[in-house]
């Protein structure tokens, strides 16, 4: 895929939405194409994060053992938090059907954050609603009294 095309691709997915051309330019030059095959598996859950992954055509589902958390498509991101954090990844992700994706490594996608804000706020953006639609933000937090206890 050329790099226009890549460009385009990204311009479509909400983490880059914000990103000049110029820089999605240099994200394009960073992403490695991936054919997967119907049920193939992307990764475990358990094995070390160093990569994200957009979904370019196709779907992917993502899932702790038999339980599937949710099945992605077109556009959308998955396996994020290793941009941030190397931890091992909390669930598998399986092709659901031929998909093409772009990997993202984190060394690489650390250097480009460095001096990019619009990327920064791409992905606290992403994080932030990964985080709401899991209801991860508690909704019962004790009022503190005039001293802050």
């Amino acid at each position: 895929m050329l790099t226009i095309e890549r460009v385009i691709c990204l311009k479509a997915v909400p983490m880059f939405a914000e990103a000049s051309e110029e820089i999605l330019a240099d994200v394009a030059e960073l992403l490695e194409e991936i054919e997967s095959k119907k049920d193939e598996v992307v990764f475990e859950k358990g094995t070390p994060g160093d990569s994200m992954y957009i979904v370019v055509s196709g779907r992917v589902r993502v899932h702790d053992g038999a339980r599937t958390i949710v099945v992605l498509g077109e556009n959308e991101i998955f396996g994020e938090l290793a941009l941030l954090d190397p931890e091992p990844r909390a669930a598998s992700v399986t092709a659901f059907e031929d998909t093409r994706l772009f990997r993202l490594d984190r060394e690489a996608f650390a250097e480009l954050m460095a001096g990019n804000i619009e990327i920064v706020r791409g992905v606290l953006h992403v994080l932030c609603e990964r985080l709401r639609a899991q209801g991860a933000y508690p909704l019962d937090i004790p009022a503190l009294d005039s001293a802050g206890q």
